[in-house]
């Protein structure tokens, strides 16, 4: 199995500069390639594989010497990346949705490069990259199993990061508790399960949004292309980046729970990117990162011999738990009260041990 391990790396100042001229010549390979196909098609109507366009790169070393410099594998898969573009693309057209075109990258919008099979090698403290030389890294966590690929990124901070792809033998499965649960997922408690527990919301946005408008409140002031915007841009870059650090660590260690706790995990399958779009409630929602839960939480059980179940969520919230009958409610009504068996319970409580049902059934379906 792969997995993907990250850790912090801390060039030096003229690797740093090696790292951002090798984006630069990135950005322009990706353009170059996009441009060679895009025109391909509109001018005669001819596709250009992948293939084709890789086999460039050797012309365009000896019109931009510049090319030299980066390792021949990365530049490889970069043109790669416009291929999966394109392949996206065309899955979308076919899938009848609205797709947008592969687009351009414009300055700074290219910001990482990955060396696929060579080019790479770690020694102790230190990781060895072909054109750029040793450069120091944080292993705080050792490295098990074969390296397959390396990803090198910068952050909108300035901080650089290394996530190597591994392949792994899967680890011994976690002990089975013999428990379900169902989990329904909210604005005012984070998560409610089938057995009555809530989580609250840590509204990590919401908490930052005073410090995160002050810094934007600057760097509007600030004069474009000024000391001043680029100090004031990166502290902006910085509360996002502490509101995601945030929101990751509390997903990582809720997904953790759920998986060690429980043998059977049954989530709704919300259409979140159509839930977003009501005004009212956008901010609360993206905040709230349901689907990082869902998505985290799946690939964990995996590895740990569990099970996720995704449930139809059509009616959750107004099919009684107790009886089965249908009890029409608002959104403001907070509590369930069944006129036909009596059963009165928390709203959330009650479309969680409806979820469960329906992941049961689910399974026995299987």
């Amino acid at each position: 199995m792969l997995k993907v391990l990250r850790y912090r790396i801390y060039p030096t100042k003229s690797q740093r500069s090696k790292m951002a001229d090798t984006l630069e010549l990135c950005r322009w390979t990706y353009n170059e390639t996009l441009a060679i196909r895009k025109n391909a098609y509109e001018q005669e109507g001819k596709s250009v594989s992948y293939y084709e366009t890789k086999k460039l790169l050797p012309q365009w070393k000896e019109e931009k010497p510049e090319l030299k410099g980066v390792h021949s594998q990365v530049l490889q898969e970069v043109v790669k990346r416009v291929d999966l573009a394109y392949q996206a693309f065309f899955r979308r057209v076919k899938e009848g949705e609205d797709p947008g075109y592969p687009r351009f990258k414009g300055y700074g919008r290219y910001d990482s490069f990955t060396y696929t099979q060579s080019g790479f090698s770690l020694k102790p403290g230190k990781l060895w990259l072909s054109k750029i030389g040793d450069i120091r890294i944080k292993l705080h966590r050792a490295i098990e199993g074969a390296i397959q690929r390396l990803n090198i990124r910068k952050m909108p901070t300035g901080k650089w990061f290394v996530s190597f792809v591994v392949e792994v033998e899967p680890d011994e499965p976690l002990p089975k508790t013999g428990l379900s649960v169902g989990v329904d997922v909210g604005l005012k408690s984070f998560i409610t399960l089938s057995n009555g527990e809530h989580v609250d919301n840590p509204r990590f946005f919401v908490h930052e949004e005073k410090a995160l408008a002050k810094a934007q409140r600057k760097l509007s002031k600030a004069e474009k292309g000024t000391p001043e915007r680029a100090k004031a841009l990166k502290v902006v870059h910085r509360v996002h980046e502490r509101i995601t650090n945030k929101r990751d660590d509390f997903v990582q260690k809720l997904s953790s729970k759920l998986v060690k706790s429980y043998d059977l995990i049954a989530f709704e399958d919300l259409n979140i990117k159509g839930m977003v779009k009501n005004h009212c409630l956008a901010k609360h929602i993206a905040d709230a990162a349901w689907n990082k839960l869902i998505t985290t939480t799946s690939y964990k059980a995996e590895w740990a011999g569990k099970r996720v179940e995704l449930v139809n969520p059509n009616g959750t919230s107004q099919i009684c738990s107790g009886c089965s009958q249908v009890v029409q409610k608002d959104l403001s009504e907070r509590v369930h009260s069944c006129p036909f068996c009596g059963l009165t319970l928390d709203r959330d409580h009650n479309a969680a041990l409806n979820i469960l049902r329906l992941g049961l059934q689910s399974v026995a379906k299987a």
